[in-house]
Protein backbone atom coordinates (compact mmCIF):
# COMPACT_ATOMS: atom_id res chain seq x y z
CA UNK A 1 0.00 0.00 0.00
CA UNK A 2 2.41 2.61 0.97
CA UNK A 3 4.98 1.45 -2.21
CA UNK A 4 2.06 2.42 -3.76
CA UNK A 5 1.46 5.44 -2.93
CA UNK A 6 5.21 6.16 -3.44
CA UNK A 7 5.10 5.31 -6.81
CA UNK A 8 2.33 7.90 -7.41
CA UNK A 9 4.51 11.05 -5.08
CA UNK A 10 7.83 9.90 -6.89
CA UNK A 11 7.81 8.50 -10.10
CA UNK A 12 8.42 11.63 -12.53
CA UNK A 13 11.06 12.73 -10.14
CA UNK A 14 13.37 11.24 -11.93
CA UNK A 15 15.31 9.16 -9.46
CA UNK A 16 17.53 6.59 -10.63
CA UNK A 17 16.00 3.92 -8.14
CA UNK A 18 14.86 3.84 -4.70
CA UNK A 19 13.82 0.84 -2.44
CA UNK A 20 10.80 1.30 0.76
CA UNK A 21 10.89 -0.51 3.51
CA UNK A 22 7.89 -0.98 6.48
CA UNK A 23 10.37 -0.73 9.22
CA UNK A 24 13.86 -0.33 9.90
CA UNK A 25 16.53 0.27 12.65
CA UNK A 26 18.10 3.06 10.08
CA UNK A 27 18.13 4.21 7.07
CA UNK A 28 21.67 5.56 6.76
CA UNK A 29 22.40 2.39 7.76
CA UNK A 30 20.64 0.73 4.90
CA UNK A 31 21.93 3.64 2.51
CA UNK A 32 25.79 2.84 3.90
CA UNK A 33 25.47 -1.14 3.28
CA UNK A 34 23.73 0.14 -0.06
CA UNK A 35 26.22 2.79 -0.96
CA UNK A 36 29.12 -0.37 -0.36
CA UNK A 37 27.48 -2.74 -2.78
CA UNK A 38 26.09 -0.92 -5.83
CA UNK A 39 24.09 2.02 -5.24
CA UNK A 40 24.28 4.92 -7.56
CA UNK A 41 24.23 8.78 -7.37
CA UNK A 42 20.83 10.25 -5.68
CA UNK A 43 19.33 6.54 -4.85
CA UNK A 44 16.76 7.06 -1.43
CA UNK A 45 15.80 4.73 1.01
CA UNK A 46 12.87 5.34 2.82
CA UNK A 47 11.06 3.87 5.69
CA UNK A 48 7.71 3.67 7.09
CA UNK A 49 8.94 3.38 10.26
CA UNK A 50 12.40 4.30 11.86
CA UNK A 51 13.36 2.20 15.25
CA UNK A 52 16.74 3.20 15.85
CA UNK A 53 17.33 6.50 13.93
CA UNK A 54 19.90 8.80 15.30
CA UNK A 55 21.78 12.34 15.05
CA UNK A 56 24.83 13.93 15.93
CA UNK A 57 26.23 13.76 19.39
CA UNK A 58 25.09 10.18 20.00
CA UNK A 59 21.15 11.06 20.58
CA UNK A 60 18.91 9.25 19.29
CA UNK A 61 16.19 10.87 16.16
CA UNK A 62 12.80 9.37 17.48
CA UNK A 63 10.07 8.31 14.60
CA UNK A 64 6.92 7.82 14.76
CA UNK A 65 4.57 5.50 12.52
CA UNK A 66 2.62 7.34 10.22
CA UNK A 67 3.53 10.63 12.10
CA UNK A 68 7.36 10.88 11.19
CA UNK A 69 9.01 11.25 7.82
CA UNK A 70 12.75 9.19 7.86
CA UNK A 71 14.82 8.70 4.69
CA UNK A 72 18.40 8.87 3.24
CA UNK A 73 19.64 10.04 -0.02
CA UNK A 74 22.65 8.90 -1.27
CA UNK A 75 25.14 10.86 -2.76
CA UNK A 76 28.27 9.83 -4.78
CA UNK A 77 31.19 11.98 -6.22
CA UNK A 78 30.91 12.72 -10.06
CA UNK A 79 31.90 14.77 -12.91
CA UNK A 80 28.38 16.26 -13.38
CA UNK A 81 28.02 17.11 -9.61
CA UNK A 82 30.28 18.77 -7.20
CA UNK A 83 30.99 17.17 -4.38
CA UNK A 84 32.07 19.85 -1.10
CA UNK A 85 31.55 17.76 1.94
CA UNK A 86 30.95 20.27 4.25
CA UNK A 87 27.88 21.38 2.22
CA UNK A 88 25.87 18.37 2.06
CA UNK A 89 23.98 19.12 5.86
CA UNK A 90 23.13 22.15 4.67
CA UNK A 91 22.26 21.12 1.26
CA UNK A 92 19.62 18.94 3.53
CA UNK A 93 18.41 21.52 5.44
CA UNK A 94 18.02 24.21 2.79
CA UNK A 95 16.12 21.29 0.77
CA UNK A 96 13.75 21.36 3.61
CA UNK A 97 13.39 24.33 4.52
CA UNK A 98 12.67 25.57 0.73
CA UNK A 99 9.93 22.70 0.79
CA UNK A 100 8.19 24.10 3.55
CA UNK A 101 7.95 27.31 2.21
CA UNK A 102 7.04 26.21 -1.65
CA UNK A 103 5.04 23.10 -0.62
CA UNK A 104 2.98 24.86 2.15
CA UNK A 105 3.47 28.00 3.10
CA UNK A 106 5.84 27.36 6.16
CA UNK A 107 8.67 29.44 6.92
CA UNK A 108 11.64 27.67 8.53
CA UNK A 109 14.75 28.29 9.49
CA UNK A 110 18.48 26.16 9.69
CA UNK A 111 19.85 26.37 13.03
CA UNK A 112 23.48 25.54 12.39
CA UNK A 113 24.49 23.30 11.34
CA UNK A 114 21.98 20.58 11.32
CA UNK A 115 18.37 21.32 12.40
CA UNK A 116 15.12 23.16 10.89
CA UNK A 117 13.22 25.09 13.03
CA UNK A 118 9.57 26.44 12.67
CA UNK A 119 8.79 29.29 15.15
CA UNK A 120 12.35 28.19 17.30
CA UNK A 121 11.28 24.97 17.54
CA UNK A 122 13.11 21.28 15.87
CA UNK A 123 10.95 20.06 12.99
CA UNK A 124 13.68 18.26 11.40
CA UNK A 125 17.02 16.61 11.82
CA UNK A 126 20.08 15.68 8.97
CA UNK A 127 22.50 13.45 9.27
CA UNK A 128 25.63 13.08 7.37
CA UNK A 129 27.77 10.03 7.22
CA UNK A 130 30.36 9.50 4.64
CA UNK A 131 31.88 6.22 3.35
CA UNK A 132 35.52 5.64 3.02
CA UNK A 133 36.96 2.45 1.27
CA UNK A 134 40.90 2.71 3.04
CA UNK A 135 41.43 6.39 1.66
CA UNK A 136 39.40 6.85 -0.29
CA UNK A 137 35.66 8.43 0.22
CA UNK A 138 33.11 6.25 -2.02
CA UNK A 139 30.42 8.95 -1.23
CA UNK A 140 27.65 9.88 1.39
CA UNK A 141 24.35 9.44 3.14
CA UNK A 142 22.33 12.12 3.58
CA UNK A 143 19.38 11.22 6.66
CA UNK A 144 16.50 13.57 6.90
CA UNK A 145 14.02 12.84 9.92
CA UNK A 146 11.17 15.41 9.84
CA UNK A 147 8.16 15.72 12.28
CA UNK A 148 5.16 15.65 9.98
CA UNK A 149 2.37 15.00 12.49
CA UNK A 150 1.68 15.75 15.60
CA UNK A 151 1.99 12.62 17.15
CA UNK A 152 6.11 12.28 16.05
CA UNK A 153 7.01 15.21 18.64
CA UNK A 154 8.28 13.28 21.64
CA UNK A 155 7.30 14.91 25.35
CA UNK A 156 8.68 17.19 26.35
CA UNK A 157 10.80 16.00 29.33
CA UNK A 158 12.92 13.61 27.08
CA UNK A 159 13.53 16.66 24.60
CA UNK A 160 17.20 17.81 24.40
CA UNK A 161 15.21 21.13 21.97
CA UNK A 162 11.92 22.50 21.89
CA UNK A 163 10.17 20.21 19.25
CA UNK A 164 7.20 20.91 17.06
CA UNK A 165 5.67 19.59 14.23
CA UNK A 166 4.82 20.54 10.15
CA UNK A 167 1.35 19.71 10.94
CA UNK A 168 1.06 21.91 14.26
CA UNK A 169 2.87 24.86 11.97
CA UNK A 170 -0.41 24.18 9.81
CA UNK A 171 -3.18 23.76 11.68
CA UNK A 172 -4.33 21.07 10.05
CA UNK A 173 -3.03 17.31 8.96
CA UNK A 174 -0.70 16.75 5.97
CA UNK A 175 0.08 13.74 3.53
CA UNK A 176 4.35 13.01 4.65
CA UNK A 177 5.21 11.49 0.69
CA UNK A 178 4.03 15.16 -0.27
CA UNK A 179 6.11 16.66 2.41
CA UNK A 180 8.68 13.87 0.75
CA UNK A 181 8.48 14.61 -2.73
CA UNK A 182 8.62 18.58 -2.04
CA UNK A 183 11.38 17.93 -0.11
CA UNK A 184 13.09 15.76 -2.64
CA UNK A 185 12.09 18.13 -5.29
CA UNK A 186 14.59 20.99 -3.34
CA UNK A 187 17.23 18.73 -2.77
CA UNK A 188 17.97 17.44 -6.35
CA UNK A 189 17.65 20.89 -7.91
CA UNK A 190 20.37 22.06 -5.22
CA UNK A 191 22.37 18.98 -5.80
CA UNK A 192 24.36 20.19 -8.90
CA UNK A 193 24.83 23.43 -7.86
CA UNK A 194 26.65 23.38 -4.11
CA UNK A 195 29.30 25.39 -5.28
CA UNK A 196 26.96 28.01 -6.56
CA UNK A 197 27.28 31.55 -5.16
CA UNK A 198 23.30 30.79 -5.08
CA UNK A 199 23.89 27.83 -2.52
CA UNK A 200 25.74 29.97 0.39
CA UNK A 201 23.27 32.78 -0.05
CA UNK A 202 20.25 30.57 0.12
CA UNK A 203 21.85 29.28 2.95
CA UNK A 204 22.61 32.36 5.19
CA UNK A 205 19.03 33.55 4.21
CA UNK A 206 17.90 30.64 5.88
CA UNK A 207 19.75 31.02 9.01
CA UNK A 208 18.50 31.49 12.41
CA UNK A 209 19.28 33.58 14.89
CA UNK A 210 21.19 35.63 12.66
CA UNK A 211 21.22 39.04 14.43
CA UNK A 212 20.87 37.22 18.35
CA UNK A 213 22.85 36.49 20.88
CA UNK A 214 23.79 32.42 21.13
CA UNK A 215 26.05 30.39 23.42
CA UNK A 216 27.79 28.15 21.68
CA UNK A 217 29.84 25.08 22.27
CA UNK A 218 32.24 22.84 20.20
CA UNK A 219 33.05 20.31 22.79
CA UNK A 220 36.41 20.82 23.51
CA UNK A 221 36.75 24.36 24.50
CA UNK A 222 34.12 26.49 27.56
CA UNK A 223 31.05 27.78 25.61
CA UNK A 224 31.22 31.27 24.25
CA UNK A 225 28.63 33.60 23.80
CA UNK A 226 28.50 35.65 20.83
CA UNK A 227 25.84 37.31 18.10
CA UNK A 228 25.05 34.96 14.96
CA UNK A 229 26.62 37.67 11.83
CA UNK A 230 26.21 34.96 9.35
CA UNK A 231 28.80 32.28 7.63
CA UNK A 232 31.91 31.98 6.18
CA UNK A 233 32.82 30.67 2.57
CA UNK A 234 33.43 28.03 4.41
CA UNK A 235 30.17 27.39 5.84
CA UNK A 236 31.96 28.09 9.34
CA UNK A 237 28.94 29.83 12.23
CA UNK A 238 30.34 33.53 12.23
CA UNK A 239 29.79 34.95 15.79
CA UNK A 240 30.81 38.54 17.19
CA UNK A 241 31.72 38.14 20.46
CA UNK A 242 31.02 40.32 23.29
CA UNK A 243 34.65 41.51 23.15
CA UNK A 244 33.94 42.87 19.78
CA UNK A 245 36.20 40.00 17.99
CA UNK A 246 34.75 37.41 15.53
CA UNK A 247 35.09 33.69 15.87
CA UNK A 248 34.19 31.35 13.42
CA UNK A 249 32.93 27.83 14.82
CA UNK A 250 33.51 25.09 12.88
CA UNK A 251 31.89 22.01 14.71
CA UNK A 252 29.61 22.07 17.66
CA UNK A 253 26.21 24.03 18.26
CA UNK A 254 24.43 26.60 19.45
CA UNK A 255 21.19 27.76 21.75
CA UNK A 256 19.93 31.16 21.87
CA UNK A 257 20.47 33.44 24.89
CA UNK A 258 17.21 34.38 26.89
CA UNK A 259 15.70 37.97 25.94
CA UNK A 260 17.22 39.76 29.31
CA UNK A 261 20.34 38.74 28.10
CA UNK A 262 20.15 40.07 24.45
CA UNK A 263 19.29 43.65 25.92
CA UNK A 264 22.04 43.72 28.65
CA UNK A 265 24.12 43.07 26.29
CA UNK A 266 23.15 46.61 24.03
CA UNK A 267 20.70 44.39 21.95
CA UNK A 268 20.46 44.93 18.31
CA UNK A 269 22.36 47.67 17.85
CA UNK A 270 25.22 46.83 19.85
Amino acid sequence: MESTALDHWLSDLNLPTWRYYEEVGSTNDIALAWLDRDAPDSALVVAGHQTHGRGRLGRTWISVPEAGLAFTLIVRPNAQSPFPVERLTALGALAVTQAFKAGFGVDAHIKWPNDVLIAGRKVCGILVELAWQEEQLQGAVVGIGINVGRAAVPPAEGLHYPATSLEEALGHPINRWEVLRRVLEAFLAWRSRLTDPEFMAAWEQHLAFRGEWVQASDGLNPPLVGRVEGLSPEGHLRLRLEDGSEYRLSAGEIRPLPAPFAESSGGEDA
